[in-house]
C-alpha cells in the first residue's frame, strides 16, 4: 500500500461520523415491536383457529391422501378441479366418514354398558370381598399364590381391586360420553372439515409448494424433506396404523364370539396396544383369557388364545407387505406420536401424531448434517 493510500484511508476514518446511538436504540426498539407485533398475531391466529384444529387435522390429513386421485380425477374430467374435489369429498363422506362416525357411536354406547358392568363388579367387591372371587378355581388358585409369595393380605388386595376398579370406571365413563371423533363430534365441526377439506384437495398442491419454500433449507433438502414426509405418511398409515385397525378388528371379532362384553372397546384397545413393542394385542387377550379361565369356560379361552396369536402374527406378515417401499417409522416414536396425538386431536392424532414425531426427527437429522465439518 503507497502512503498516499495509506494517508487517504486516514482521513477518510477521521471525517466519518461516529454511529449515532440513538439511531441504533431506534432500530433495536423497531425489531423488539415487530417482533411483539407478530407475537399477538400468532396468538390471536392460535385462539381463532384452536376451536378448528381438529377438523384441520382431519382436513390435512385427508386431503394428504387423496392428492393422487385428485390429479388423475382432474385429468380425466379435463382439468376442471374443482369439481373433483367436489366428488373426492362427496366420496369421502360416503366411504370413510360415516362408518367411522357409526363406529365412534357404537364405541360410546359399548364403554357406557362396560362402565355399568365394572360399576356392579365393584359394588359386589366392597359388599363381599373377595369371598366371591375366590369361589372360582382360577382366581383362588391366584389369591393363594400371592398371598404366600408375595405377602399380600386379602384386605390389601381386595383395596387395590377397589381403587384400580374405580379410577377404571370414571376413564370408562369420561370416554363413553366424549368418545365422538374429534373432528365430527358436532355438526359444526364436522362441516367445517368437509368445508376445508374441499380446498385443501383442490389447492393443496399448489399450498403445499408455497409453504415448502419458508422452510429454511437449500432446494435439494427442502425437496428430500418432502419427499421424507411423503414416504412416513404413507408408510404410517400403510404400513402401521393399518395394520393396528386389522388386529384391533380381528380381536373385536374374537371378544365377540366367545361372548365378552364390549367388543368394540377391547378392539379399539387393542388397536391402540398393538403399537406397543413386544407386547402388543396380548395386553388385552391375556387378561380376558384368564378371566374365561376363572369363569370356567375353557372352550371359550382357548378359542380366544388362538384367536390372540394369530393377530400377534399380523404384525410380522401384514405389515412388511404394507410398509414396503415406504418410510420406515421407529416404533418408538410410532407409539408416542399414536397415544399422545390421540390425547390432543382425537382419532385422527392416531394418524398426524407418528408423522409429526416422524417430521422432526428428519429435521434433527438434516440439521445434524448441516452442522456436521465437511469431509
Amino acid at each position: 500500500m503507497t502512503p498516499r493510500g495509506s494517508a487517504r484511508r486516514c482521513e477518510a476514518a477521521v471525517l466519518s461520523p461516529a454511529p449515532d446511538p440513538a439511531a441504533g436504540d431506534a432500530l433495536f426498539y423497531r425489531r423488539l415491536l415487530a417482533v411483539a407485533g407478530l407475537g399477538v398475531l400468532a396468538l390471536l391466529l392460535y385462539r381463532i383457529l384452536q376451536p378448528l384444529l381438529a377438523p384441520l387435522a382431519w382436513a390435512l390429513f385427508l386431503a394428504f391422501l387423496l392428492q393422487p386421485a385428485q390429479r388423475r380425477l382432474t385429468a380425466w374430467l379435463r382439468g376442471r378441479a374443482s369439481l373433483a374435489a367436489l366428488l373426492l369429498t362427496a366420496a369421502t363422506l360416503l366411504l370413510f366418514i360415516g362408518p367411522l362416525t357409526a363406529l365412534a357411536i357404537a364405541f360410546a354406547r359399548q364403554a357406557g354398558e362396560l362402565a355399568g358392568l365394572l360399576r356392579g363388579w365393584l359394588e359386589r367387591l366392597r359388599d363381599g370381598g373377595l369371598a366371591g372371587l375366590s369361589e372360582q378355581p382360577a382366581l383362588a388358585s391366584l389369591i393363594g399364590w400371592l398371598e404366600q409369595h408375595l405377602r399380600i393380605s386379602t384386605v390389601e388386595l381386595q383395596q387395590w381391586l377397589l381403587e384400580g376398579g374405580k379410577r377404571l370406571f370414571e376413564q370408562l365413563a369420561a370416554l363413553g360420553g366424549t368418545a365422538v371423533l374429534g373432528a365430527v363430534g358436532t355438526i359444526v365441526s364436522f362441516t367445517a372439515m368437509l368445508f376445508m377439506l374441499f380446498f385443501l384437495v383442490r389447492d393443496g398442491a399448489t399450498v403445499a409448494g408455497r409453504t415448502l419454500r419458508l422452510v429454511p433449507l437449500a432446494p435439494a433438502r427442502r425437496s428430500a424433506l418432502a419427499a421424507h414426509v411423503s414416504a412416513v405418511t404413507r408408510g404410517v398409515v400403510g404400513g402401521t396404523l393399518l395394520t393396528a385397525l386389522l388386529q384391533g378388528v380381528l380381536l373385536g371379532a374374537g371378544f365377540a364370539l366367545v361372548g365378552l362384553p364390549a367388543p368394540v372397546v377391547f378392539g379399539a384397545l387393542g388397536a391402540i396396544l398393538s403399537l406397543v413393542p413386544l407386547a402388543g394385542t396380548a395386553l388385552v387377550w391375556i387378561p380376558a383369557t384368564l378371566v374365561l379361565l376363572g369363569q370356567g369356560r375353557y372352550v371359550a379361552a382357548t378359542v380366544l388364545t388362538g384367536i390372540g396369536l394369530v393377530v400377534g402374527t399380523v404384525d410380522n406378515f401384514i405389515k412388511p407387505m404394507l410398509i414396503s417401499g415406504q418410510a420406515v417409522v421407529p416404533p418408538l416414536a410410532v407409539f408416542i406420536g399414536a397415544l399422545g396425538g390421540l390425547a390432543a386431536f382425537g382419532m385422527v392424532g392416531m394418524f398426524v401424531g407418528p408423522v409429526v414425531i416422524a417430521l422432526a426427527l428428519a429435521l434433527l437429522a438434516f440439521a445434524g448434517d448441516e452442522a456436521a465439518p465437511p469431509g
